[in-house]
């Protein structure tokens, strides 16, 4: 650990690196909140979120209470309905008459926050992050970061941080040194959507809403360019997302509270069985999809276009004019050889270590999975001397359930947050919100029977 008596520049009590909607809520929350001294840092030039996946139609699967701030204020400055009154929308969003609203207006919406507040600083890459003695032996954390927009260095000291950086595509290690302009994430969509009027054949690769969302504009552009299209999944179907009230009441607090307290080998196969609760397909999609085939169809018509569940497409190969798809039906367990010009893989997003705490890694603990260890109240468990935290946004799932990406959880997280930097209640953290009881209910019968 570096030593330092004297810190010659501002001390700041938090640091938020990397500005999604989880960091951008805190960033929100806080600024009602004078006596925490904060800034957010985030490399890209403006906030952005998942650029490549904002296609025209698509909402996200939350209902719009699960905006940066309403679960934890609803009299925030910056909720969805201050947005829509700042807009003049308010009438227009009355008569839509819907929970979920387009992912392109949420997008709109955070940029509209960020630009509102002062301590979200942006073209700011960080670069390097170690814990600094003081003379007095408590830590604290030394930033180092190049300012893009001014084209140099910079160091900031803070008491604590706040990891928001999200995730990253996960994309199958066989398919890895294919990546290029026919071979892409569905993060990368948008930017690579030209490539598809070049193509003879096209397929999609994944189960999940991403792939289906890829998959129904891919078909749609069908008709202008002539393709055929193919989407393969190695799930046993094109399955709906578990979206039943009660089903839902998994994203609540009372969950993440049930699960945290369960043993790390239950909780590590319960996430295994919960594929439906955040990895399947709207039902709105689901029937958007059928009902496209179904238009295509009239009169006998046979599109060029084949869903193929259960089936894994296990290695990609270049061959002179496109690429050769080796696939496994996984219950006829028969392998074939299929083609195409493009591959979108529709495969998910995964947690990673930012490149800023590879100098971090010895003084922040891991369990026996190489994964953070994280307490309750979102705290990292680290080797750092002193009440200098890290907390972590959305890399939690492992400890804390399947809600951990969920936007409809990020305000509740964040006041969890905020209440154990500022040691006082400064957002009230509800602690019955369902009507299930998920572990043993307390009854007032004896232990022996």
């Amino acid at each position: 650990m570096k030593d330092s008596s004297l810190i010659s520049t501002e001390l700041y009590d938090v640091i938020g690196i990397g500005l999604g909607p989880f960091n951008l809520g805190l960033a929100a929350l806080l600024d009602s909140v004078p006596e925490v001294k904060s800034m957010f840092l985030e490399k890209k030039k403006a906030f952005n979120w998942h650029p490549g996946m904002l296609i025209e139609g698509t909402t996200l699967q939350v209902p719009f209470f699960a905006d940066l701030v309403s679960m934890a204020d609803v009299r925030s400055d910056y909720s969805f309905l201050r947005y829509l009154e700042a807009h003049n929308r308010l009438y227009h969003f009355y008569f839509l008459e819907k929970f979920h609203i387009p992912r392109k207006e949420y997008n709109h919406y955070c940029q509209w926050v960020s630009k509102q507040l002062d301590t979200c600083r942006f073209g700011m890459d960080v670069q390097r992050v170690v814990p600094l003695q003081l003379g007095s032996g408590d830590s604290v954390y030394e930033v180092t970061l190049w300012n893009d927009n001014l084209q140099q260095t910079e160091t900031l000291f803070t008491k604590h941080l706040v990891l928001g950086i999200g995730s990253v595509p996960s994309v199958p290690e066989a398919f890895e040194h294919m990546l290029g302009k026919n071979v892409f994430h569905s993060a990368d969509y948008l930017s690579n959507k030209e490539m598809l009027g070049k193509a003879h054949s096209i397929a999609v690769i994944g189960s999940g809403q991403s792939a289906a969302e890829v998959f129904l504009d891919v078909a749609k552009e069908q008709e202008n360019h002539g393709y055929s299209l193919q989407w393969f999944t190695r799930s046993k179907g094109f399955f709906p997302m578990e979206y039943s009230k009660l089903g839902l009441e998994y994203f609540s607090p009372d969950y993440t509270r049930f699960f945290y307290q369960l043993p790390q080998e239950k909780k590590d196969q319960l996430l295994k069985e919960q594929d439906l609760l955040n990895k399947g397909i709207s039902a709105e999609t689901i029937a958007d999809i059928y009902d496209y085939l179904y238009d295509r169809s009239v009169g006998n018509e046979e599109p060029d276009i084949a869903l193929q569940a259960m089936t894994e497409i296990v290695g990609i190969e270049k061959n002179e004019t496109s690429f050769e798809l080796h696939g496994f039906h996984r219950i006829e367990e028969e392998h074939f050889v299929d083609q195409a010009d493009i591959i979108i893989l529709g495969t998910g997003y995964k947690p990673a270590l930012p490149g800023f705490l590879t100098n971090m890694k010895q003084w922040i603990a891991w369990d026996e999975n190489d994964r953070y260890k994280v307490k309750e109240d979102y705290r990292l468990e680290t080797h750092v001397e002193g009440p200098c935290e890290i907390f972590i946004q959305n890399g939690e799932m492992h400890t804390h359930g399947v809600g951990a990406p969920d936007l409809g959880l990020g305000a509740h997280r964040n006041a969890i947050i905020i209440n154990t930097i500022t040691g006082r209640e400064v957002y009230p953290v509800q602690t019955k919100n369902v009507f299930q009881t998920f572990g043993t209910k307390a009854a007032a019968i004896p232990v022996s029977l």
